[in-house]
């Protein structure tokens, strides 16, 4: 774990897990410490998770940026990537981590070597711009829809959510800065869903998509539609699962993304080798 400055005002707080070149970065508000960026690092994959700014550890914000929020995430993703000396790597998202993802495939596509996008939506522009975060804090919803279906005959995993769940219960309140912060939805700055769907036909970084059947956020709708829109793309969906799929089926899913970004390496493509004889 550590800290890089990036500009003389934004410090970015990161930890780190594994070693090699093999990179793969994350940018998220927070990481839960069990999930698929740790399980890659076991791997052979060299990660970072690093929090984006505005959120503890990492420098705190007053200043709304409005539309550009995703942007600078981006941005600043691609300059933590620049202090620590890395030239190209993979990218690694959840919700609005994948979020952040989608603005760097359009920002900073030429660094990026492939992209696992989790639960990664984006968001419809016909469904409104604020986030979910934002919503519960304003009171405009008492309380998020419900992430993740009943476990079916699975104990073990049953014990894994009870476990995260009981993790985050501890955390302590989030100070007063970050619960006034509304990133909004990735993206947003489009201004309608027909320029949304444009700009992920531009995307040419291979990309896999994962996702559940029963997400409320990352619908299977929305993922059917960015599946449609990117021309390299793997679509990966569960039945029986829903928005916490990275730190719910961590084994599971970690194996799709090694297989993915093992392949995107060496052949530049979203699938394997055609053997045609």
């Amino acid at each position: 774990m550590g800290f890089v400055q990036i500009n003389e005002n934004i410090c970015l707080y990161y930890e780190e897990y594994g070693e090699g070149n093999n990179y793969v970065l994350s940018a998220q508000v927070g990481f839960y410490p069990v999930g698929m960026q740790q399980k890659l690092a076991t791997m052979g994959y060299h990660v970072f998770c690093i929090t984006l700014r505005g959120f503890a550890p990492s420098s705190y914000v007053t200043e709304d940026y409005g539309k550009e929020w995703y942007n600078i995430f981006a941005d600043d993703v691609a300059a933590f990537a620049d202090a620590m000396g890395i030239e190209r790597f993979a990218y690694m998202g959840a919700s609005h981590g994948a979020g952040v993802g989608w603005h760097l495939m359009l920002r900073h596509g030429e660094r990026i070597t492939a992209f696992v996008a989790v639960v990664a939506g984006p968001h419809s522009l016909k469904e409104g711009t604020m986030s979910y975060r934002q919503m519960l804090e304003q009171g405009i919803i008492s309380s998020p829809p419900p992430f993740d279906p009943p476990i079916d005959n699975d104990p073990a995993r049953q014990k894994r959510r009870d476990i995260r769940a009981a993790h985050i219960a501890k955390k302590p309140p989030a100070d007063p800065r970050e619960r006034a912060i509304d990133y909004g939805r990735p993206l947003m700055g489009l201004g309608s869903e027909e320029a949304l769907c444009e700009a992920l036909r531009s995307i040419t970084v291979p990309t896999l998509l994962i996702g559940g059947t029963e997400d409320p956020i990352s619908t299977m709708e929305l993922m059917s539609r960015t599946a449609s829109c990117l021309p390299h793309c793997k679509l990966v969906v569960y039945s029986n699962c829903g928005h916490n799929i990275d730190t719910d089926l961590i084994e599971e899913v970690t194996d799709e993304a090694d297989r993915f970004l093992r392949n995107a390496a060496a052949t530049g493509r979203w699938y394997l080798p055609v053997a045609c004889d």
